[in-house]
Formats: C-alpha cells, sequence, structure tokens
C-alpha cells in the first residue's frame, strides 16, 4: 500500500472498504494459485465464499473450489446458481451475493460473464459488497470481464466489458513476451491504461485505492507503450 512504484488502479473498491482481487489464471487443483488465494481470503470477512459458475457454465467447478478451499484454509465454499442473465435478475441471487463474505467469479469465457451480470442485481450486489467490506475475486476470463473491453471468444472481435476498472484492461495468463493481445485491447476506445497478470500472480485492489501484489504483474499505457513490471 501507498507504493510509489505501482500506479494508481481505478476501481470500485476504491471508494468502499472491500477488496478487488484480479487472479491471472493458474490451476487451484495443482497447488498454482495458493499464494494469490491467501492473499484474498486474508483480506475477506469472516464466512463463506460464494462461487459464480456464469463463465464456464460448470456445475463441476463449483464443488471442487470448494474442496481446495477447505483442505487448503478451512473456508466453506457454497455455489451461487447464476448461469444465465435470468438467474442474475432472480432476487434470491443477489441477496446470497450480499450475505457471503467473499464471492469468486470463476474463469471460462469473458462473454459469458459479461451477458450474465450486465445491468443486473447480481452486479449490483457484488459492488455492494465491495462498497461494504466484502471480497470480490475474478480469475482468468473473469478478471478480464470486468475491464472496459474484452477479448471475445468470436475470433478477432472484441467486446464491451463489465467497466469496472475505469479506463482499464486486463489480459490474463500474461507472457511478457507475447503482448499482442493486451497491446489490442489497449488500442480499443476509451481504454487508457491494462494489465498483463501471468498465472499465480494476482492484483488486489483496495480501499483509498491501494494495490497490493502477489507475484509479478505489467502494466502499459497505450497500446504503443512499454511493458512496465510491477510487484
Amino acid at each position: 500500500m501507498g507504493n510509489p512504484d505501482i500506479p494508481r488502479l481505478s476501481s470500485p473498491a476504491e471508494g468502499g472498504d472491500g477488496w478487488l482481487a484480479l487472479l491471472g489464471g493458474g490451476e487451484f487443483s495443482f497447488g498454482e494459485t495458493v499464494d494469490a488465494d491467501a492473499a484474498w481470503i486474508a483480506k475477506a470477512p469472516p464466512g463463506p465464499v460464494g462461487f459464480v459458475p456464469a463463465a464456464s457454465g460448470s456445475t463441476d467447478y463449483g464443488e471442487e473450489l470448494a474442496a481446495y478451499l477447505e483442505d487448503e484454509f478451512e473456508r466453506p465454499a457454497e455455489t451461487i446458481p447464476i448461469y444465465r442473465p435470468r438467474d442474475a435478475r432472480r432476487g434470491k441471487n443477489a441477496e446470497r451475493l450480499r450475505a457471503v463474505a467473499a464471492v469468486y467469479l470463476g474463469g471460462g469465457i469473458a462473454d459469458r460473464l459479461v451477458e450474465a451480470l450486465s445491468d443486473s442485481p447480481a452486479q449490483e450486489a457484488l459492488l455492494e459488497r465491495l462498497r461494504t467490506g466484502g471480497v470480490v475475486v475474478a480469475i482468468a476470463a473473469a478478471a478480464q470481464a470486468l475491464g472496459v473491453a474484452v477479448r471475445s471468444i468470436a475470433p478477432g472481435r472484441v467486446i464491451p466489458g463489465l467497466g469496472w476498472l475505469v479506463g482499464g484492461v486486463v489480459e490474463p495468463n500474461f507472457d511478457p513476451g507475447h503482448d499482442r493481445r493486451l497491446r489490442k485491447l489497449l488500442a480499443e476506445p476509451g481504454v487508457s491504461w491494462g494489465l498483463g497478470i501471468p498465472s499465480g500472480a494476482a492484483v488486489l485492489l483496495g480501499p483509498g485505492g491501494a494495490v497490493e501484489l502477489v507475484g509479478t504483474a505489467f502494466y502499459a499505457e497505450g497500446a504503443e507503450a512499454e511493458l512496465r513490471e510491477i510487484g
């Protein structure tokens, strides 16, 4: 916190009491995200973790994540069944999002998560968790979905993201030697900065503009700008 070498990254967590954790990717079942997961769990208040499967559409993902969190961190987890836009509009699901200590947005296809959460009570509930001291975790494609622009599953297409990162985009599973995808996002209208987050790394955004990192991430301002290593 307060490290002058880390740029200011505007997010909904900035004006609240909670934390937004952007995870670059990795298989939790192989221990690749343990350090990143330990970091966001340390920020979360007591209580269960809610898993949102919209990006993957998988029912097994939530069960496997719950077993991992219980075994590794003694944290209970439950799946909140948001798969489609109609699920995100259900008041019961929004209530469940408000009730858990942290919400984990699973990876998969960014388009699906954007479609499910856009302009929904579920998205407002997630933002409320950030305002009131909860934690929202987004891994891989889910992290990208929170930016201004998102690489679509349709080849060569970029679509609007959920826009939680003011002027920002995220490229997960990032390799600084192959930055073409990040630079394409940086060239989109309304984008002023971008993060490349490698597998296993995490960028945590918190109150008052606090930024904490697990591992190393990369930052650039504009499509032609030099990549800057942070962490």
